[in-house]
């Protein structure tokens, strides 16, 4: 027996806000939300159980301090690095600096609350 990576938990000041910002980067819905607004849950369109796993944004009040031990990597799927780029820099997306040499294959981004992620260079099949 194994276990499966089955959901990522991200602590946020705004749940709902990081929740819409990744719904469009990964192309995830909404799967549940937790009243007030203290977590909502998004994944796949085909929802809960798939290889996937689903993003938890949890309300928490304490402030993000320094880099992420953990972050998220992407690959568009249907354009080329340099489009997605400028895709995820119109959802809200920020360049991000953590000491990059600038020799990189990848960009380092951070998303609307400062948590860094990167944006790797297209896969090929």
């Amino acid at each position: 027996m194994s276990c499966r990576l089955s959901e990522l938990v991200v602590d946020c000041a705004d749940p709902g806000a990081l929740a819409r910002f990744w719904c469009a980067v990964l192309d995830y819905v909404e799967l549940s939300r937790e009243e007030p607004d203290n977590g909502i849950e998004i994944g796949p369109p085909s929802g809960f159980g798939g290889p996937a796993p689903t993003l938890v944004f949890s309300r928490t009040a304490e402030p993000k301090a320094g880099k992420l031990r953990l972050h998220f990597d992407v690959n568009p799927v249907d354009r080329d690095a340099d489009a997605e780029l400028e895709r995820l820099l119109a959802l809200g997306a920020r360049p991000a600096d953590v000491g990059q040499t600038g020799d990189e294959s990848w960009h380092t981004l951070q998303d609307p609350e400062g948590n860094e992620f990167c944006l790797l260079r297209r896969r090929l099949a």
